[in-house]
């Protein structure tokens, strides 16, 4: 496994949507466990395909340490309720803002073995889960309406 350089806010990297993945080879594999690692060296608990320069929709989630979700073609198909929380971005370290997400979200993603499976996340997962979705979509946090943001 290997360390990525994450790409910062102003790259347009970041500003482009994602090119669906069709297969799942042996590269996408190596790319899962590099975003992995890098998002653990971060210390962050998501990390999209965008944020290491690749255009593919490829995201990782870990917000309880050990429970990582690996999301291949994520596309959230449930949602509800509301929650105000501080959010950041291993894209631009040290800022972060109050935004307005869906307390309850549902994904269905592919794993890196093809199974298909929806992920119900609630507080932290749902609010991860939308995050690199809208990475995925060229979306930046900070295009979510925000109530303030500090650096």
């Amino acid at each position: 496994m290997a360390k990525i350089k994450i790409v910062k806010f102003g790259d347009e990297t970041l500003r482009k949507v994602c090119r669906p993945v069709d297969e799942i080879t042996p590269r996408i594999c190596t790319l899962l466990d590099d975003m992995i690692e890098t998002m653990r060296d971060a210390g962050g608990c998501g990390l999209a395909a965008p944020q290491v320069g690749v255009l593919r929709r490829i995201a990782v989630i870990e917000v309880e340490e050990g429970k990582v979700y690996e999301l291949i073609n994520p596309k959230i198909i449930a949602f509800s309720g509301e929650q105000r929380e501080q959010e950041g971005c291993l894209s631009n370290p040290g800022a972060y803002g109050i935004t307005k997400r869906p307390k309850r979200v549902t994904v269905r993603a592919t794993d890196r073995h093809g199974n298909v499976y929806d992920l119900e996340g609630e507080d932290l997962l749902a609010r991860a889960i939308c995050h690199e979705c809208d990475h995925l979509d060229g979306k930046l946090y900070t295009d979510v309406e925000i109530k303030e943001i500090k650096d």
